[in-house]
């Protein structure tokens, strides 16, 4: 295609677009602005190439309104009855949030006319490169990535950026990397949680979280940050239990917070970052007949009486993800980091301490 003149090329990328079914009869195509900004040409470049497409009957272009697949584009291209794939790659089905997540994935893809493929990683960033590679083999026309828990980012998911090839991460992000991703607001929903604990009196609140070695580990340590600093009240560090990837893997979390809570008697309150770690906690504490004592807030709704929450949109999550998706697919070159708001629940608590 390099060796076609510029308008050629354009015409060539729109005809795939509308082959593949990315683009049906009655979608809009761009403008030639809008062609000319995405393509790098002149707007000259771009009338050329909408005049010949519409020439040919692939689009038709309507005074004042735009340029649109034609109807007559479905003669033009191959019959086929087989949507357009696009490869999905998650660490794990473990929890409630990766069962949401994809299943509104799955959804909104569907009803946007693809198919998914998924592969299971189980947080191996190895994994993840094969998932990605066998995802590609098969001629997947894009990715949703959720990526694992390594402390590193995948090299083969910074040369898809690289390569312009069509991705979105979701849940997380690759700071300074230009690519497309979905996240909730991580920062503001802990802010918000530990705003409310310190609003009520606590000051000694301990944050269990696995080690940060992501954008969602650190976002949300910033958050518990940000809510000290803004009330101008001293960071005790000794309250963060931050657990190695290992240990969470080997099934020792739990021992280890209950020992980092045993040490500690000063603590009268304890966000944990998600719902596995807070059912760590509630157990201990209810051992120890603490429930009284000490609150326990979280991230995600962990179904235990008198727990706060910080609850994700988790089907909006999903809806833009592959939105974003499809706008790449259609050729928009506008990679974006998209922060999901979220909601904190609270629950009555058998918390009966007022000002601590």
């Amino acid at each position: 295609m390099k060796e076609l003149p510029l308008y050629k090329q354009i015409q060539e990328s729109i005809k795939e677009q509308i082959r593949l079914g990315v683009l049906r009869p009655g979608d809009r195509v761009g403008s030639e602005k809008e062609l000319s900004s995405l393509y790098r040409v002149s707007q000259i470049t771009t009338k050329n190439a909408l005049i010949g497409l519409a020439e040919e009957g692939w689009v038709e272009r309507i005074q004042g309104k735009g340029t649109f697949v034609s109807r007559q584009s479905a003669e033009l291209r191959p019959v086929s009855n087989s949507p357009v794939m696009i490869g999905v790659v998650f660490p794990s089905m473990k929890t409630r949030i990766d069962q949401q997540l994809l299943n509104y994935i799955e959804k909104y893809a569907s009803e946007d006319g693809f198919q998914i493929m998924l592969r299971i990683t189980r947080e191996s960033a190895e994994g993840e490169t094969l998932a990605i590679r066998q995802l590609l083999d098969f001629g997947v026309k894009g990715l949703i990535i959720f990526p694992t828990e390594a402390e590193n980012y995948n090299e083969t998911i910074i040369q898809l950026a690289f390569d312009k090839f069509p991705v979105v991460l979701v849940d997380r992000f690759f700071k300074n990397i230009r690519m497309a991703s979905v996240t909730s607001d991580n920062m503001q929903g802990t802010f918000e949680a530990i705003e409310y604990l310190l609003s009520k009196g606590h000051r000694h609140i301990a944050y269990i979280s696995p080690e940060i070695t992501n954008s969602v580990t650190e976002d949300r340590a910033a958050g518990y940050e940000k809510a000290y600093l803004k009330h101008q009240f001293p960071i005790d560090k000794t309250l963060w239990c931050m657990l190695e990837l290992q240990s969470l893997q080997q099934n020792q979390a739990k021992r280890e917070i209950t020992d980092f809570l045993k040490d500690r008697e000063q603590i009268t309150a304890v966000f944990t970052v998600n719902v596995q770690l807070a059912h760590y906690v509630y157990d201990y504490l209810s051992e120890q007949h603490l429930l009284d004592r000490i609150e326990l807030m979280t991230f995600d709704n962990p179904e235990l009486p008198g727990v706060s929450y910080v609850a994700q949109n988790i089907e909006e999550v999903s809806r833009k993800t592959v939105e974003l998706l499809k706008g790449q697919l259609h050729g928009q070159d506008a990679p974006q980091q998209h922060l999901e708001p979220v909601t904190l629940c609270l629950k009555e608590s058998p918390q009966k301490l007022g000002v601590l």
